[in-house]
């Protein structure tokens, strides 16, 4: 599972802006949302017909994919750096 999220923005005059957001506390503060999501997602496999372990294991491996995963985003004048630890 990831531990910190490193998030870098490149302004539009060129100026670079780095954030490193820990995953744990912001799982935390977001839990309540993260319960809905999750009681959402159950809905929608049963609806569509897909195992509900099965997608939770495809998310945990997905999770567990990320550390080190790094990938930029650019849009014009503005650039987004999203790193994965």
């Amino acid at each position: 599972m990831p531990w910190l999220v490193t998030v870098g923005r490149r302004r539009a005059d060129g100026r670079r802006l780095r954030l490193h957001v820990p995953v744990v506390p912001v799982l935390l503060v977001l839990s309540p949302l993260l319960a809905l999501a999750v009681a959402g997602g159950v809905v929608a496999c049963l609806v569509f017909r897909v195992s509900p372990l099965g997608a939770l294991r495809a998310a945990g491996g997905l999770l567990w994919a990320l550390p080190g995963t790094s990938f930029e985003i650019e849009q014009g004048r503005t650039a987004l750096l999203l790193s994965v630890r």
